[in-house]
């Protein structure tokens, strides 16, 4: 499979595409002990050899990490404000560079699933593939059932109508004026769940990730983590077929 030289050096994780161009521009590239300073240069990975400053590269494996994302984190490796990001969680414990697969707001907690590779993070993440997400819910108030009727359905938000969805009362406390929900999404837009009940005025309390299609977050506590088992790699390998 031919491929562009720089996408080649970020899918080895030898550093970002964007620093890759740099390195190429600065002559710190061969393929086939040639010096390549074209960007946009094409290599075919089963046959050609790339050197960085004299270092071959060669693809890294494929790493799935399921990782419980505690309250107060960032779904993310840099926060400009210094703030507290998943990298901080995974520092010196995983050594090849890992991206999450979609978000969890800082508010939120749960499974995030963490991998270096991205045609598998996009089936995940776009809602053509109808990968479902399933969340435990806690909120202020009890919600009727027409309402949740049209949760269901599908409300309109600033990026238009959601996609059906599942709205479950899992407990109710009347006296407290507390219900805990189960949520199943096909689609992540930022903080939708949130959105969605303050369309009826109820606030989100609590709001954990559980599950993303056959993946779970087990008896993962926060801040820990774990490579996905055998079953779950079967499962993630089979939404390329």
């Amino acid at each position: 499979m031919i491929e562009r030289l720089q996408k080649f050096i970020a899918r080895a994780g030898f550093t970002s595409r964007r620093k890759a161009e740099l390195l190429i521009l600065q002559g710190r590239v061969k393929v086939n002990g040639e010096i390549v300073r074209t960007l946009g240069y094409k290599i075919d990975p089963e046959k050609d050899i790339v050197e960085v400053d004299n270092k071959i590269l060669k693809p890294e494996s494929k790493i799935y990490l399921v990782l419980y994302k505690p309250v107060g984190y960032l779904s993310t490796l840099y926060d400009p404000f210094g703030r507290k990001t998943i990298k901080d969680l995974l520092y010196g414990k995983i050594y090849s560079r890992v991206y999450p697969v979609g978000r969890l707001d800082q508010d939120s907690e749960g499974l995030l699933l963490c991998t270096n590779d991205g045609e598998l993070a996009n089936y995940i993440i776009h809602p053509r593939y109808k990968i479902p997400k399933v969340y435990e819910v806690l909120i202020e108030g009890i919600p009727k059932e027409y309402e949740l009727k049209k949760l269901r359905e599908g409300v309109i938000l600033e990026e238009g109508k959601t996609l059906p969805a599942e709205f479950d009362i899992l407990w109710k406390d009347e006296k407290k004026e507390l219900t805990f929900l189960r949520v199943v999404l096909y689609q992540g837009w930022k903080r939708q769940i949130r959105r969605m009940l303050a369309l009826f005025g109820y606030r989100v309390l609590k709001l954990k990730r559980t599950k993303i299609g056959e993946i779970e977050l087990g008896e993962l506590k926060p801040g820990e983590f774990r490579f996905v088992n055998e079953r779950e790699r079967q499962w993630l390998e089979s939404l390329k077929v």
